[in-house]
């Protein structure tokens, strides 16, 4: 004899249940309710009309190829374990945590990059969001101030002068830092 749980039954409707989601682009979008839920945003969206099956939602900051990449990445991890809110965040600089898949599944153009880094911001999705800057850090890690330049293409627009100022004001702040680290070891 085989039991039914009221979790599995939910589950189940769930994952049947559906949402429409309009780009900025108007390209539309029926996606899984598990998956589109993977953004607080739209899960939130969804909470406050109630019914998944009679909610469309129109997505103004994100165009119709950007949001087909974030549904990729939802649906890549739609059975990961959901994350735990820590009581008190930490900050985790290292960008050395990146699973493969996902580095695999961010190996795209800077511009495709930053545009998917922005919607994971504007969807509310952390874990995206978190692998997309950590993927921009390892790309800027150990490089020079020239190197990254080149690296996003930016422009040198100060002039000998300015720089001069911002080598001083560094200093300062080093030495600044310096004191006060060794002020407190004592």
């Amino acid at each position: 004899m085989r039991f039914i749980t009221l979790a599995w039954v939910i589950g189940q409707l769930a994952a049947a249940a559906t949402v429409r989601i309009t780009s900025s682009d108007n390209q539309e979008f029926t996606v899984p309710h598990d998956i589109a839920c993977q953004s607080q945003l739209i899960k939130n969206m969804i909470k406050d009309v109630g019914d998944a099956d009679k909610v469309s939602i129109s997505l103004p900051n994100v165009s119709g190829a950007i949001l087909r990449k974030v549904l990729e990445y939802a649906t890549m991890h739609k059975d990961d374990p959901p994350e735990v809110p820590e009581i008190e965040p930490k900050l985790s600089w290292s960008s050395n945590d990146i699973e493969d898949r996902d580095k695999q599944f961010l190996n795209l153009d800077q511009e495709t990059l930053f545009e998917i880094i922005l919607a994971a911001k504007y969807l509310d999705m952390k874990s995206l969001l978190g692998v997309g800057t950590k993927t921009v850090g390892n790309m800027i890690k150990g490089k020079t101030v020239e190197e990254v330049r080149a690296v996003f293409n930016i422009v040198k627009d100060y002039t000998p002068e300015e720089e001069e100022l911002i080598r001083k004001e560094k200093e300062w702040l080093e030495d600044h830092r310096r004191i006060n680290t060794n002020n407190n070891a004592e």
